[in-house]
């Protein structure tokens, strides 16, 4: 499995819209971007905390488990511009003091309810005006978050056959595949279709 060809794609089929995305795709840094300093384990720490809060551990392993700070911060570091890293790491800051404010406590220190609620308080003070954002203004932290949580679990290893069905082997046209509620979606390696596996069994 090729993540950077699961990341291309998944990119493209955003219409590019993921942050960073124009410069990953490109394979260099935005032009003019000043390499920052990396991130401390404290912050990978936190990273690996938020992303485990938006996808938790259940029945197949959450965004921690992928190593999502690592992947956070390799996004951010790499493919952000300056003026977006700029408000990702302010916003890092900005979420663990208001949870110290909130619970007393660092947001890695806090039990996973507290987590839960504090993102989801922040991301209902986000979306208060509707979401709306003037053109010039940068996408939110927890927008942010949110965006390289996703990416990165579901390009994963795990998030790719654990989370989701991995199609390994392509085969034949199966038309009538038996789908229940609840069923997982597919993973399928870049460069192949669904339309051509035929292995389409839940795990």
């Amino acid at each position: 499995m090729n993540r950077r060809q699961a990341l291309s794609r998944l990119a493209l089929l955003l219409g590019g819209a993921v942050i960073g995305a124009e410069s990953f795709l490109r394979g260099s840094p935005p032009s003019g971007k000043q390499p920052g300093p990396a991130f401390s384990g404290e912050e990978l720490a936190l990273m690996d905390e938020i992303g485990e809060t938006i996808i938790p551990t259940t029945d197949t392993p959450g965004a921690k488990a992928a190593a999502i700070g690592a992947f956070m911060g390799m996004m951010v570091t790499d493919c952000y511009d300056d003026r977006h890293e700029a408000v990702f790491r302010a916003g890092l800051r900005d979420l663990d003091e208001a949870c110290r404010k909130r619970h007393g406590k660092s947001f890695v220190e806090c039990a996973p309810d507290q987590r839960s609620e504090l993102l989801t308080e922040l991301d209902r003070e986000r979306t208060g005006n509707g979401g709306q954002m003037a053109k010039d203004d940068a996408p939110h932290y927890l927008k942010m978050l949110k965006e390289l949580t996703l990416l990165g679990y579901f390009t994963s290893e795990i998030g790719c056959t654990q989370a989701l069905r991995y199609v390994e082997t392509p085969g034949g046209f199966q038309g009538n595949v038996p789908y229940k509620k609840g069923d997982r979606a597919w993973f399928v390696p870049p460069g192949h279709s669904l339309a051509d596996s035929n292995s389409l069994k839940s795990p």
